[in-house]
């Protein structure tokens, strides 16, 4: 009994150690695991990221517009005297020279007014003639006294009044004459008659708008652009500008900036561009769209990819990482969109190292850490315009 006593306590005592160690080792492992996990959502609390670093690179691009084409001088004849149309002597197509006649109208009442006003003039040139012998006369009967001074001035009075009357009737012929002379509708200027909207015996009258012919010189041409607000400092003096027409696929036809307006359209907030191009060979129509082209448009600028962009609605925004590995978030002013890539117009990009493919999530004041660096050289694909 008392040998047997000593043994079963030993053995209780090795029972309970054991237990001991096997519980501290648990709560040791346990705690091992609980620290590792903090370290684990403490490293994924911190986003990881890829920075680049904007380079102030030479963009270039052409700028590309559509254009009206319009004669160099282009005129719609229309009537300056009523009456009918006799007879027209040039067609749609036809090329013409200044002074060529165009078409002739009859116009019986002014005809007939003007020799109305001839007639008036003899009568008023006959009256003068008359009055003034009748002065001269009464300038001699005055000396001997056998007329009143009084009725020598009525008679000077009167012969004045005839040199008006014989002027405003000679002025009223020539009027009548001038609207005649427009009964002969001539060509302004050479060019090609491209419309004609009259037939013989049709009625025209001078208050009417209706458009007889219309004509153009298609030797020289006009292209009319309308350049928009934000691109308006693109268009230089002497830059290199093609132009292209539907109906010549791949030919390419130079113009010339020749004015540009003084101001934008307060409707469109567009500027008006005045090309010239030489037509000699007839290749283009006055009223054919044109597309143009504005070349070498170039400059230094920041370009940043498209996908370190943050669009939120305090407007577009780059996210920098700070020396203290923060996030800072900053709203800048876009420029020209060259698909992959976008002009930014501010000097803060300068030097920043700016968030590639930032979170939606990603805020301001974030702690980060840079496990990458996206390189922007030139020569990489996509990445200068």
């Amino acid at each position: 009994m008392n040998a047997t006593a000593p043994t079963y306590r030993t053995t209780l005592w090795a029972i309970i150690t054991m237990m001991v160690i096997l519980a501290a080792v648990g709560i040791l492992k346990r705690q091992h695991h609980r620290a590792e996990l903090k370290r684990e959502a403490l490293h994924d609390a911190v986003m990881q990221v890829t920075v680049l670093t904007p380079m102030l690179e030479p963009t270039k691009h052409d700028l590309v517009l559509p254009g009206t084409v319009i004669g160099w001088r282009d005129a719609a004849i229309r009537a300056r005297s009523n009456g009918y149309i006799r007879s027209w002597n040039k067609d749609i197509g036809d090329s013409v020279q200044s002074g060529d006649i165009l078409a002739t109208v009859t116009s019986p009442e002014i005809d007939a007014q003007t020799e109305q006003a001839r007639a008036d003039l003899a009568t008023s040139q006959a009256n003068l003639q008359l009055a003034k012998i009748t002065a001269e006369r009464w300038q001699h009967l005055v000396l001997t006294h056998t007329v009143s001074q009084q009725d020598l001035e009525d008679k000077q009075g009167d012969l004045k009044a005839k040199i008006a009357l014989v002027a405003s009737a000679r002025a009223r012929l020539q009027n009548l004459m001038a609207l005649q002379s427009f009964e002969v509708i001539r060509a302004p200027f050479a060019g090609v008659v491209s419309a004609r909207n009259i037939d013989i015996g049709d009625l025209v009258s001078s208050s009417s708008t209706q458009e007889l012919f219309h004509l153009v010189d298609n030797q020289q041409l006009r292209v009319m652009v309308q350049v928009p607000q934000e691109q308006q400092q693109s268009v230089q003096p002497g830059m290199p500008i093609d132009l292209m027409v539907a109906e010549h696929p791949g030919q390419k036809f130079t113009a010339t900036l020749l004015k540009v307006s003084g101001g934008l359209d307060p409707v469109s907030r567009t500027r008006t561009v005045e090309l010239h191009i030489d037509n000699t060979g007839q290749l283009l129509q006055p009223g054919d769209y044109a597309t143009v082209d504005f070349h070498a448009v170039s400059g230094r600028s920041w370009v940043i990819p498209i996908t370190a962009l943050i669009f939120r609605g305090d407007g577009l925004q780059l996210a920098s990482v700070t020396p203290a590995l923060k996030v800072h978030l900053q709203t800048v002013f876009p420029g020209r969109d060259f698909g992959k890539q976008m002009e930014i117009h501010s000097d803060w990009v300068q030097g920043q190292n700016i968030i590639d493919n930032p979170s939606d999530s990603i805020s301001e004041g974030q702690a980060v850490q840079i496990i990458g660096h996206r390189s922007l050289s030139t020569n990489d694909e996509g990445k200068s315009p």
